[in-house]
């Protein structure tokens, strides 16, 4: 099985680009282009994949280095089964194609028995990505993001990224969706709210989070749950995260992310991992790109430490 893909240049931290597909635990790769809609060109986001697997290039050489974050190294005896797939061949304007392409690849990376992890792209990208994901299911969405994300539509387009999780909760195989670090506006009129919690979604605010810590979220998580995260870098505080379509005060912090991610490893499953809307021209020093690389290493870690 080979997937539709360009070289990664670099590869992503701790991975390999020679690694069988049959043969990797995790499998990396960027969707660049999701849905757009009409006022919204998603092509700010089309090198973001690029940019994280550089923010750690300098470090690459290091995976057996003890790793704090992780309380191990990434990759102890260089047997790490990390596979970057490189970036998926989407284009800017292609909604229903590039959908399919994010589908497919989501469905060969399952089907080969690897842990697929997927980098946006704009919110629209992990609806195919959850797709992909339907011979895992029955499902539990993670979803950490500053909006809920419930619009049925929006400018006539029903899979953009203010649909995500109203089409999720259309697909059979999602059995929970919990929604982390909301806040704000949170891209909902009341009726979004209140469909999204007369269909049970669970709505864990950014407060709850400072309040009482990642539990707040982790309680709505079954144990030994098939999990998807899918993170968007809004839901971080813009004082660490200004690369973000939409800057919201209040936000979550590093730790309280890679705990986040930890805490669902160690209570469930963590089968698939996505992380999307981080837009490179607004990072100025690079200091978001290493969050959010560093964001990325934890979920490997998670995904590979057993």
């Amino acid at each position: 099985m080979t997937l539709d893909t360009t070289a990664p240049d670099p590869a992503f931290f701790g991975a390999r680009t020679d690694l069988p597909l049959a043969e990797a635990d995790v499998v990396l790769f960027g969707a660049p282009h999701g849905t757009p809609y009409p006022e919204f060109s998603n092509e700010a986001l089309a090198g973001t994949a690029d940019v994280l697997r550089r923010a750690l290039n300098e470090d690459a050489g290091w995976t057996d280095h003890w790793d704090f974050d992780l309380g191990r190294p990434l990759d102890a005896d260089g047997g790490l089964a990390f596979l970057d797939a490189g970036n998926l061949r989407t284009t800017p304007l292609d909604g229903p194609g590039n959908r399919e392409r994010i589908r497919a690849a989501t469905a060969e990376i399952v089907a080969a028995g690897a842990a697929p992890i997927m980098i946006g792209g704009d919110d629209s990208t992990p609806i195919p990505f959850i797709e992909g994901l339907a011979p895992l299911g029955p499902l539990t969405i993670v979803q950490v993001d500053a909006h809920i994300d419930w619009r049925e539509e929006r400018r006539g387009e029903r899979f953009g990224f203010s649909s995500t999780m109203r089409r999720a909760s259309e697909m059979a195989h999602v059995e929970r969706i919990v929604q982390v670090g909301i806040r704000g506006l949170g891209s909902a009129r009341r009726a979004e709210v209140e469909i999204a919690e007369d269909w049970g979604a669970r709505i864990v605010t950014a407060r709850a989070v400072h309040h009482a810590g990642v539990e707040a979220a982790l309680a709505h998580v079954p144990a030994g749950a098939n999990c998807l995260i899918t993170l968007d870098c809004d839901a971080l505080d813009p004082a660490i995260m200004k690369a973000v379509i939409a800057p919201t005060p209040g936000g979550l912090t590093y730790t309280q992310v890679i705990d986040l991610i930890a805490g669902v490893a160690e209570k469930a499953t963590l089968c698939a991992f996505d992380l999307i809307e981080f837009i490179p021209e607004r990072d100025r020093d690079g200091l978001s790109a290493l969050t959010a690389a560093r964001v990325l290493v934890n979920a490997v870690g998670a995904m590979t430490r057993a």
